[in-house]
């Protein structure tokens, strides 16, 4: 199980969420508290972020090494702010290899994404029956052999065949498909995702099974005022909310948060 952030609201400089923060996603890579699998997450990073005055494709900085032992990103998250952010630590699944390619944000145009949790047995249960359901764009598009990059592209081909489908309608159709195909064959799933555009964030926590992994909110917090944070596990003492099971969870630039069911 990886570790997930978001942030989104007044521009801020990166450092203040990666290392400020007394449980921060730096100290959760070593020292996480609600894994439901594994006890690190030292198999790389990723960060990704929008441009803070001007529209712009999204900026990606991400390393194989675990975050703690990057000795460059203490001066990059000085440097760069933004108002909406990414970031994530990967744990990663056994027999899936550890390089730059598997390394998450994943992007596609404007469009951000990050996956806390897991298939089953990926290679043998649900990698040939979710390509079946990609168009030839997004099958093309995949570079890494991850579960997450395979759901990633099952959301842009959702977005790409249904033009009229929003980033909530693209997610939701996109986690039916998935437990869809895992219930037929018995598969567990587990699918904390989160999408950016750099206006708006949508994320979902779902799970076919227990457990589910955990995924918390936290708007307008005195040492955060002006933005929403999500995240794996709180990171912070703080008026932190439990997303509910089986959820969409959307924060707009309003930093208005919708929760609705996935079903």
């Amino acid at each position: 199980m990886c570790r997930l952030l978001a942030y989104i609201g007044s521009n801020i400089q990166l450092d203040t969420l990666l290392y400020k923060p007394e449980h921060s996603l730096i100290v959760q890579s070593y020292q996480p508290k609600e894994m439901t699998a594994g006890i690190l997450n030292a198999d790389g990073f990723g960060l990704g972020w929008y441009h803070s005055q001007k529209q712009d494709l999204p900026y990606i900085y991400k390393h194989t090494l675990p975050i703690w032992s990057d000795i460059n990103l203490p001066q990059l998250s000085r440097y760069v702010e933004s108002s909406c952010v990414l970031g994530y630590v990967r744990s990663a699944t056994p027999g899936l290899p550890v390089d730059l390619v598997n390394c998450q944000p994943f992007t596609d145009n404007n469009l951000m994404f990050i996956h806390n949790g897991y298939i089953d047995k990926f290679r043998y249960t649900l990698y040939r029956p979710i390509r079946n359901l990609l168009n030839d764009y997004t099958y093309q598009a995949i570079h890494g052999t991850t579960d997450s990059e395979h759901i990633f592209a099952l959301i842009i081909s959702q977005l790409q065949d249904n033009p009229n489908h929003d980033l909530e309608t693209a997610l939701k159709s996109s986690i039916k498909q998935l437990e869809e195909l895992a219930n037929k064959d018995e598969v567990y799933v587990s699918a904390n995702l989160i999408l950016a555009d750099g206006d708006r964030i949508v994320a979902s926590r779902f799970a076919n099974c227990e457990p589910q992994p955990t995924l918390y909110w936290l708007r307008d917090d005195p040492m955060y005022p002006s933005g929403v944070i999500l995240a794996s596990e709180p990171m912070f003492k703080g008026n932190w909310n439990s997303c509910p099971k089986s959820s969409i969870i959307t924060v707009g630039k309003n930093l208005e948060v919708n929760i609705q069911s996935i079903y």
